[in-house]
C-alpha cells in the first residue's frame, strides 16, 4: 500500500476576528451580523484577494486566510485596518466593529484545502493577545518584511502563548505617521459603575471593562471612578490594559464613589473590600494589580487567597508605610502632609494639594497637575483623607512576604519622588522567585509620553501573557 504523503509548505497565515463580538450580539444580534457580513464581503475579502491571498475559511467572527508572501500579507492587514477606520468613521461608537488581526509565517499542513499546523496556532495566539483595530505580526513575519513594508513596528517582546512551547516575539504594525492616531481610536469602551456591599455594610462602587481574562486593580491614593476614567493621567491606562483584559477596578471605602461615611477606615477593612468586590464581580481566578498601598492590600489578599491568585503585578509599591520604615525624615515628612491636609484640603488654593501632586506626578505637564490637584479635592473629605493617609502610613506586610506562592513581577521608578527604590527592592527580594525592574524616572504614577512607557507595558503584557 502506497504511504499517503502529507502537503507541507511554508505560508504566511491570517487569522482576524472582532473584538467584543458576543457583547454586540448580545446587544443587537441582527444589525451586529449584518455589518460584520457588510464588512467581510466589501472589504476584508476583496482585500486578501488583491494581495494575492485566499481565505481558507470563516468560523462565527473569524477568518483565517493564506498568503504565498509576508509582505502580502502585513500589507493586507494593515489596509484592512485602514479600511475599517474609515468605515467606522460615520458609525456610532457601541456600533463599530474593531477588527484584530494576527499574523505569522510558519510551515503549514494542506488537507482537503484547509490549513493546520503551528503555523496556523501561533497566528490564532497573535490574533488573542491584540486590542481592537491592532495588528500583531510574529518574529518570523517581521524578519521578512523588515524594510520592504511602509508601515511602523513596535517590539512588544516575547510572549508565553497557549499550546505553543516556546516564546513568540511579538510586533505591532501600523502605517508610519498613523500610530498615535490609532492609539486614540482603540478607546475603551463605555464603563458601568455597580455597587457591592462590604461585610460591614458599606457601599463599595466598582467596574469591570474591556475584553478577554480578567485583571483586577486594588484601590490607591485616590480614586474616583468617574474623574479616572477620563483624566490625562490614568486615561492611557484604561486603554492599554482594557484592549486584551476584562479590567475591575474599585474605589476604596471613603473616597470616590464608594461610601464616605463610614466607621472603619483600616488595612483590614481595604482587603475585605477587595474580597466583597472580586466576589461580586463573579471572578474566580486573577492576577492582581497593585500600584503604590495597593501592592500591600494585593499582597495580604494573594496571602490569604493563594487558589484565587494568578498572578501579582506590584507597580510603585512597599511592604511598609512612612512610619514603619525606622527613619526621622520620614516620620517628618508623615507629620508635614498630615498638617497640609488638615489645614486645607478642601480649599480652592490648590496649594496645599500641591504637595501630593508634585511626588506623584514631579514631571507631569500642566494639565496633568491641574488634574490631580482637582481629582484629590473632589475624591474625598479633609477628615477621610487624614484618616487614609494614618492607614497608609503605618502599613506593615513585610511578614507575609516569604507566604506569597504566585510569580510577582515588581516595577518601581529609580528615582521615584513618593516611594523610594529601596522599599520597591526590599519588597521584591523577600517575595520568593519575584522578578525586580527599575524604570527610570521620577513620576510614582507613570505617564503615557515618558520614554519607559513602551517597556512599563511590555514588562507587565508579557508577564501577563505567561498566565494566559
Amino acid at each position: 500500500m502506497a504511504e499517503e504523503r502529507v502537503e507541507r509548505r511554508l505560508a504566511a497565515i491570517l487569522a482576524a476576528d472582532v473584538a467584543g463580538y458576543s457583547r454586540m450580539m448580545g446587544i443587537d444580534e441582527e444589525g451586529t451580523l449584518a455589518a460584520l457580513t457588510a464588512h467581510r464581503t466589501e472589504l476584508i475579502e476583496p482585500t486578501i484577494a488583491d494581495h494575492h491571498g485566499r481565505v481558507v475559511k470563516t468560523t462565527g467572527d473569524g477568518l483565517l486566510a493564506e498568503f504565498a508572501s509576508a509582505v502580502d500579507s502585513v500589507n493586507c492587514a494593515i489596509e484592512v485596518q485602514e479600511g475599517m477606520r474609515n468605515r467606522n468613521a460615520s458609525t456610532a461608537k457601541e456600533q463599530r466593529i474593531a477588527i484584530r488581526i494576527g499574523v505569522n509565517l510558519g510551515d503549514v499542513i494542506i488537507q482537503d484545502n484547509d490549513v493546520y499546523g503551528d503555523g496556523v496556532n501561533v497566528a490564532a495566539r497573535l490574533e488573542e493577545l491584540c486590542g481592537p483595530n491592532e495588528v500583531y505580526v510574529s518574529a518570523s513575519v517581521y524578519d521578512q518584511i523588515e524594510g520592504k513594508v511602509d508601515g511602523k513596528f513596535d517590539d512588544l517582546g516575547a510572549h508565553k502563548v497557549k499550546n505553543i512551547a516556546r516564546p513568540v516575539r511579538v510586533y505591532r504594525a501600523s502605517r508610519e505617521g498613523e500610530a498615535d492616531d490609532r492609539a486614540e481610536s482603540v478607546d475603551v469602551p463605555d464603563q458601568e459603575i455597580r455597587f457591592c456591599t462590604a461585610s460591614d455594610g458599606a457601599q463599595i462602587a466598582y467596574t469591570a471593562t474591556g475584553n478577554g481574562p480578567p485583571l483586577v486593580k486594588t484601590a490607591n491614593w485616590l480614586t474616583h471612578l468617574d474623574y479616572d476614567w477620563a483624566s490625562p493621567v490614568y486615561r492611557p491606562w484604561m486603554r492599554e490594559f482594557c484592549r486584551n483584559h476584562l479590567m475591575v477596578r474599585y474605589d476604596e471605602r471613603g473616597n470616590g464613589l464608594s461610601d464616605w461615611d463610614v466607621a472603619d477606615i483600616s488595612f483590614d477593612a481595604f482587603v475585605s473590600d477587595l474580597e466583597t468586590v472580586v466576589d461580586a464581580a463573579g471572578l474566580e481566578r486573577f492576577p492582581l494589580f497593585g500600584v503604590s498601598q495597593g501592592c500591600a492590600i494585593a499582597i495580604a489578599y494573594a496571602v490569604r487567597h493563594p487558589e484565587r491568585v494568578s498572578r501579582l503585578v506590584l507597580y510603585g509599591g512597599f511592604a511598609r508605610g512612612r512610619l514603619q520604615r525606622g527613619s526621622q525624615v520620614q516620620q517628618d515628612q508623615a507629620e508635614a502632609i498630615r498638617t497640609l491636609i488638615r489645614q486645607g484640603w478642601g480649599s480652592d488654593n490648590p496649594a496645599f494639594r500641591q504637595i501630593f501632586t508634585s511626588h506623584l506626578v514631579p514631571d507631569g505637564n500642566p494639565e496633568q497637575i491641574q488634574w490631580w490637584n482637582e481629582m484629590q479635592r473632589l475624591a474625598t473629605s479633609a477628615d477621610n483623607a487624614l484618616r487614609i493617609r494614618d492607614v497608609i502610613d503605618t502599613i506593615e506586610v513585610t511578614n507575609l512576604l516569604a507566604s506569597v506562592s504566585q510569580p510577582t513581577l515588581v516595577l518601581h521608578r529609580r528615582d521615584d519622588a513618593m516611594h523610594p527604590l529601596e522599599e520597591g527592592r526590599r519588597m521584591a527580594a523577600a517575595i520568593p522567585d519575584s522578578r525586580f525592574v527599575t524604570l527610570d524616572g521620577r513620576n510614582h504614577i507613570i505617564l503615557s509620553e515618558e520614554k519607559e512607557w513602551p517597556r512599563f507595558l511590555k514588562e507587565i503584557r508579557q508577564f501577563l501573557a505567561e498566565d494566559e
